[in-house]
C-alpha cells in the first residue's frame, strides 16, 4: 500500500503504568513473549525497526512488533491489575502544510525588517530573546549549512533511518527558522521568534515528509532527556469526529509536563471553510498537547484550520499560518527562504512565545501553559476555532 494512504505501520504503543518500566517489561515478556529493551534517552531508527520493542524510560511508552496473537495477550492483560495499560496501533504522520497560492508579502503589512507573523505575536516589542531556553523542533530535520545560524547553539539528532537530519525537505528548517531564527539574517526580514534559544532540531519525519508515532515518541523521549522546555511539533495525522484521543500519547504529554516539558502540535489543515470544519488531528487532540490553530494577516481563522467539533480534541490557541516568510532548505540566494502556510507555521509562533515566556518568567510545565493561555489577545472569534486568542510575547 502506498505510503500516502496508510494509516497504520503494523506496530504497536504499550502504555505502561506510572513508574513501571521494568515490570512492564517483564510483563510483556511473560504475557506475549515480547522482548522489549529500555532506554533513558533516545535509540537508533536502526534499532526501533528491528528489535521485539523499544521502552522510553522517560515517557513509560514502549514500541513493539507483535503478531495478533501477542497483541490479543497484551490487551488481556490491561483489563488486569499490573503494569500494562493500554494498547494502540501505531499510527502514521506527515507535516502539516498546505499549497500556497501565494510567493509574496502582505500587502497589509509592512514586512521590510520583520515578518508580519513577529509583528502579529509582538515579539518584536519584546526584550525577551529565548536565550538560555531549550527548544526543540520535531520535524524533517534542519539545514545544517543554512548560513542564518552560524554561531547558534543548535542539537541534531535524526530518529529516520537511513536518513542524516539535513533536510531534504524543506519543513522542518522553516518551522525552525520560524520558532527560533534571525531578527537580522542576511536577507531582510527577520523571522525568528526566540532568536536566541538553544535550538534541538529531531528529524521524525522522513524526507518525504511522513513519520509514525514511534518516532515522535523517540524524539520526545530525547527532548525530555535533554531538558528541553519547549516541544514544537508541527505533523499529525487526521481524524474522524469522535475518533477517541490517544490514551499513549496523552500520558506521554503528562509526564512531558511534570518533567518541565511542553509540548506544542499543530491541530491540522483539513477544513474547508466555511463549509466543513474537520476536527482536530493526532496528536494534538490530546488534552495534554496544546493545540495550535492558523490565522491570516486580518486575523481570520485560516480556511484550512481544523476546529472543536465535538468533545474530542480543541484548538487551544492561535498564531500567524498564511503566507509564513522563514527559513528554507535551497543552497543559495532566494532558495535559503521560502513562503508556506498551514498550522505547521502556526505551530512554531506559539512555540517560540513559549519559549521567551520561559526565559521571562522561568515558567516551565503547567505554568508555561498557563501563561501562554492567559496572555494570548482575543479575537472576537469563536473560541471553538481560536481557543484563547493570538499569542503574544512577554
Amino acid at each position: 500500500m502506498p505510503e500516502e494512504t496508510k494509516t497504520t505501520t503494523g506496530r504497536y504503543l504499550v502504555l505502561l503504568e506510572d513508574n513501571s518500566v521494568a515490570a512492564g517489561a517483564r510483563e510483556m515478556n511473560r504475557v506475549a513473549g515480547i522482548n522489549a529493551a529500555d532506554t533513558l534517552e533516545s535509540v537508533s531508527p536502526a534499532d526501533l525497526a528491528g528489535s521485539d520493542g523499544i521502552i522510553f524510560q522517560e515517557l513509560g511508552v514502549a514500541v513493539v512488533t507483535a503478531t495478533p496473537e501477542q497483541v490479543t495477550r497484551l490487551a488481556r492483560a490491561t483489563g488486569e491489575p499490573g503494569p500494562i495499560a493500554v494498547v494502540e496501533p501505531e499510527r502514521i504522520v506527515r507535516a502539516l502544510a498546505v499549497p500556497t497560492s501565494e510567493e509574496t508579502s502582505s500587502a497589509l503589512v509592512d514586512e521590510s525588517v520583520f515578518t508580519w507573523g513577529l509583528q502579529a505575536v509582538g515579539a518584536t516589542l519584546s526584550s525577551a530573546s529565548g536565550a538560555g531556553v531549550r527548544l526543540a523542533v520535531l520535524d524533517t530535520g534542519f539545514t545544517v549549512d543554512h548560513p542564518d545560524f552560524t554561531g547558534r547553539t543548535v542539537l541534531t539528532h535524526s530518529f529516520i533511518k537511513d536518513e542524516a537530519v539535513d533536510d531534504a525537505h524543506g519543513h522542518g528548517t522553516h518551522c525552525v527558522g520560524t520558532a527560533a531564527g534571525p531578527r537580522e539574517p542576511a536577507t531582510a526580514p527577520g523571522y525568528g521568534v526566540a532568536h536566541e534559544a538553544e535550538i534541538y532540531a529531531g528529524k521524525v519525519l522522513s524526507n518525504a515528509g511522513f513519520g509514525d508515532d514511534g518516532g515522535i515518541l523517540n524524539g520526545i523521549a530525547w527532548a525530555v532527556a535533554n531538558g528541553c522546555a519547549v516541544v514544537s511539533m508541527s505533523l499529525g495525522a487526521a481524524v474522524r469526529p469522535g475518533t477517541p484521543y490517544s490514551q499513549v500519547f496523552e500520558q506521554a504529554a503528562r509526564r512531558a509536563l511534570a518533567k518541565n516539558t511542553l509540548i506544542i502540535a499543530a491541530a491540522g489543515n483539513e477544513s474547508r471553510r466555511p463549509g466543513a470544519v474537520a476536527p482536530v488531528g493526532h496528536p494534538a487532540n490530546c488534552p495534554s498537547i496544546m493545540s495550535v490553530g492558523a490565522i491570516d494577516d486580518q486575523r481570520a481563522v485560516a480556511p484550512f484550520s481544523c476546529g472543536t467539533v465535538d468533545t474530542v480534541g480543541q484548538v487551544d490557541a492561535v498564531a500567524p499560518g498564511v503566507n509564513v516568510y522563514s527559513s528554507w532548505n535551497g543552497k543559495t540566494g532566494t532558495g535559503r527562504y521560502k513562503r508556506i502556510q498551514g498550522t505547521s507555521m502556526a505551530t512554531p509562533h506559539v512555540a517560540g512565545i513559549a519559549a521567551l515566556l520561559a526565559q521571562r518568567y522561568d515558567a516551565r510545565g503547567w505554568e508555561l501553559w498557563a501563561r501562554l493561555m492567559q496572555s494570548a489577545r482575543r479575537l472576537g472569534l469563536s473560541s471553538t476555532d481560536v481557543g484563547a486568542g493570538l499569542v503574544q510575547a512577554p
